[in-house]
């Protein structure tokens, strides 16, 4: 017989509520309950109770089995396993009291599996730092999730071909807004502080979306397009990573985040009439913001989507960076070398259009293996308007190959094989150019020369290989 227990939920209702975008008053509110219980519930010193989880359901529209769904036994599973590691084998670990730890703690046991997994990468990281080099951090969520859209050149059919035909529904009903609201959705814009500081947030229990009324309109629109993304396109998103096995729950994470703005672009800027104005505008930028009604950086990135059989276009890779070099965002619809850890060379455009913001910079570039491309550089701002408003400025690049740059507006009237080129590098690591004078550290497997009697113009001299 199942035995009866009481029905802890608090960090389940924590992360519900935090989703929501709610305070703990007004969730309480929505409950008809007092905030104090809310408190009490969330640090599982309240049961969840038959009325409360039909509440919880029945004002958020909700499954209640995905509210009561017991995380104790998935908990005591992944404890388990986690202490078999050698570092815990001199330590007395009772299956009881792991059980009662994973059941009555859910929050403690989440927080030392977040620990450990930590542990392992940061050791995994460090050891392959030592055997691999610039390699070290293969297996980080951030490089799984890059590794993925770049073996799928960015460009998922079915997402995208269904997020054509969601367009054409949304077109017919008026636009976004207007086709939500056949769904029942109601869309409003609100400062910024009633969000509480979010750029979106879906009022369940209102069927409201709520928009930041700070945001400029292709922002507004694609927070729009990310929702209907998210509800509408769920079931192909998620399908779409279904058969791969990762490393870390991050990197699926990551991934549903980004093909969710993936669809969202599609909504905004649907394949064939996007790629039919591509070519009818020479790829202009500027042209197809004002087309489609997006910004810069949400026109680059659709850029590297155009891979949809027999109606390709040029294959772009887009990066996008901050004025220390960090780089954010790598999107690979080319499969260029660089995709992987290209981006830090210095005498790319993308880190020097900061000195002329706005400005669009071109430059034709030769990586050391003699492969050429060509490169449209910008900055681009983020963040919602208002006085003291945190804006963020980074710069976007995107480079094809250097034999298809005269289908763009930008390098139409220049001969590719007498344009100028810069010689850039993937990474200082990988780049072998010995003259190089904004190399900041050595290649791999070459011996720097003492400077004893001699000192070069480039920071490192090589001993010959």
């Amino acid at each position: 017989m199942a035995e009866n227990r009481p029905l802890y939920l608090g960090p389940r209702l924590r992360r519900l509520r935090r989703e929501l975008g709610l305070t703990q008053q007004a969730m309480a509110g929505d409950l008809e309950i007092s905030p104090s219980y809310v408190a009490l519930i969330e640090r599982n010193q309240r049961p969840v109770t038959a009325d409360m989880l039909l509440r919880l359901a029945r004002t958020y529209r909700l499954d209640i089995a995905d509210i009561a769904g017991d995380d104790g036994e998935d908990y005591a599973r992944r404890l388990n396993k986690v202490l078999r590691d050698p570092i815990f084998a001199d330590i007395d670990l009772p299956a009881l009291e792991v059980a009662d730890l994973a059941t009555s703690f859910p929050g403690v046991s989440e927080a030392l599996l977040r620990l450990h997994q930590a542990y392992t990468r940061e050791a995994q990281a460090l050891a392959e730092q030592r055997a691999a080099g610039p390699r070290a951090d293969e297996n980080e969520p951030v490089r799984e999730a890059q590794r993925f859209l770049a073996s799928a050149r960015n460009y998922f059919h079915v997402l995208d071909q269904r997020a054509e035909e969601l367009a054409a529904e949304i077109d017919k009903a008026g636009g976004a807004t207007a086709w939500l609201a056949e769904k029942g959705v109601r869309v409003r814009f609100l400062p910024p502080e009633v969000l509480m500081e979010s750029l979106r947030r879906f009022d369940r229990h209102n069927q409201q979306l709520l928009i930041a009324d700070t945001l400029d309109s292709a922002s507004r629109m694609f927070q729009i397009a990310t929702h209907i993304a998210h509800t509408a396109l769920r079931a192909e998103i998620k399908q779409s990573i279904r058969t791969e096995s990762f490393t870390s729950r991050t990197t699926a994470t990551l991934l549903l985040r980004a093909l969710a703005g993936y669809a969202a672009a599609a909504i905004v800027m649907p394949y064939g009439r996007f790629a039919r104005a591509v070519e009818q505008r020479g790829y202009d930028i500027d042209a197809l913001c004002a087309l489609f009604g997006a910004s810069f950086e949400q026109v680059a990135h659709r850029l590297t989507t155009l891979q949809r059989p027999g109606e390709e276009r040029v294959g772009f890779f887009f990066i996008r960076v901050d004025e220390a070099g960090n780089v954010s965002k790598r999107l690979d619809g080319a499969g260029f070398p660089f995709a992987a850890h290209g981006g830090g060379c210095p005498l790319w455009s993308v880190h020097q259009v900061f000195r002329r913001p706005g400005e669009i910079a071109t430059q034709w570039l030769e990586l050391p293996g003699g492969e050429r491309f060509f490169s449209i550089a910008r900055t681009v701002t983020g963040g919602a308007a208002g006085y003291g408003a945190p804006r963020v400025v980074r710069a976007v690049a995107l480079a094809c190959a250097a034999e298809h740059a005269g289908r763009l507006v930008y390098a139409a009237k220049v001969d590719p094989v007498s344009a100028p080129t810069t010689p850039i590098g993937v990474t200082c690591r990988l780049c072998q150019r010995a003259e190089c004078t904004a190399r900041s550290v050595p290649p791999i497997g070459r011996d720097v020369l003492a400077d004893d009697y001699r000192r070069a113009a480039q920071p490192y001299t090589f001993a010959e290989s």
